[in-house]
């Protein structure tokens, strides 16, 4: 497994970061594997992977590339610098396009683990990557950034939360397969057999997106690292829940929408941000929810939490005898 050596007042100093170039690049890899997750990525995939393929298909140095870069269990780290707090794609991207052309075959050598093939020996590899990174954000993701952002702002509160309810232990055990805090002061970050790597007084970010089952380890020398993972399943899959037609036809459709998914603690900016719904209509649903003994409230640090009481866990399971899909 690999892990990295920190101290506690890294750790403490630690922060979540929302990064569009992150966002990107885990969209990239899914146009790359063309494996969905749930319903909501099978649909994306089926958009937008028709154009995505003709366009490799006409760059092949391009096509070379990406499959150079997304290594079997390392990708080449010019693709993935470490995220800043609050920039924007277009600053983001440029640091992969400014990326030393000598540095960038090195890292593809390494992410190929052998020679690099006779077509990436030349010097516009970065400007390709940031090329190709611009097109899928331009096309893939930029129309849908502010749903998507909504979603990974509600994961970082939650996590936020879980943090100040039981540590960074805590929130570090569920940020996904592979990552888990070991004590002694060691967080592992994968489950590859990489030697420990020490990064005391670093600055260390955890930076969530949406695609499912995508993570990766990114560092800028031994100042800053970032720990790239796949928000919770219940937040990036917008599509695969059902509410029991019952429940729809006794409470309404959206009242019965945030009652299925309080089946785990959320939060009202977290309930928005999965339905859909605005923030006045979520606010009246979980009062009446409340007013009925179906949802409960508590605090957790700065946020207010919400989650069915057992009146309502048997109201979602008696409802289960016919379901329909959401929306």
């Amino acid at each position: 497994m690999g892990w990295w050596q920190i101290t506690a007042d890294t750790l403490a100093r630690s922060r979540f970061v929302l990064s569009p170039l992150a966002e990107t690049f885990a969209s990239l890899r899914l146009l790359h594997t063309a494996r969905a997750s749930h319903p909501g990525e099978r649909a994306w995939l089926d958009a937008r992977l028709p154009a995505y393929r003709r366009r490799l298909a006409d760059d092949p140095v391009t096509a070379l590339l990406v499959r150079a870069g997304l290594g079997p269990e390392w990708i080449a780290d010019f693709l993935t610098p470490v995220p800043r707090p609050g920039e924007p794609f277009e600053r983001e991207v440029a640091r992969v396009r400014d990326a030393c052309p000598r540095a960038a075959r090195g890292h593809l050598a390494t992410a190929l683990r052998g020679p690099l093939p006779a077509a990436l020996d030349r010097d516009d590899l970065p400007e390709r990557a940031a090329r190709l990174l611009t097109y899928v954000w331009e096309e893939a993701v930029r129309p849908d950034w502010p749903r998507r952002r909504r979603i990974l702002e509600a994961d970082v509160l939650a996590r936020t939360a879980r943090v100040g309810e039981g540590g960074w232990a805590a929130a570090l055990d569920t940020l996904g397969p592979g990552t888990r805090w070991l004590g002694g002061n060691r967080l592992q970050v994968n489950l590859h057999e990489y030697p420990p790597r020490a990064i005391p007084g670093a600055e260390l970010v955890f930076v969530p997106v949406t695609p499912q089952r995508i993570g990766w380890v990114a560092w800028q020398g031994t100042r800053r690292h970032a720990l790239v993972y796949a928000c919770s399943g219940a937040l990036a899959d917008g599509g695969a829940r059902t509410v029991p037609v019952a429940l729809r036809a006794l409470l309404g459709a959206g009242r019965a929408d945030v009652l299925v998914l309080l089946g785990s603690p959320m939060s009202t900016s977290q309930l928005v941000a999965v339905t859909g719904q605005g923030l006045g209509s979520v606010g009246r649903h979980l009062r009446v929810l409340r007013e009925a003994g179906l949802v409960t409230r508590r605090r957790a640090g700065r946020s207010v939490l919400y989650a069915r009481t057992a009146a309502g866990e048997v109201l979602v399971e008696a409802g289960h005898g016919g379901v329909a899909p959401r929306g």
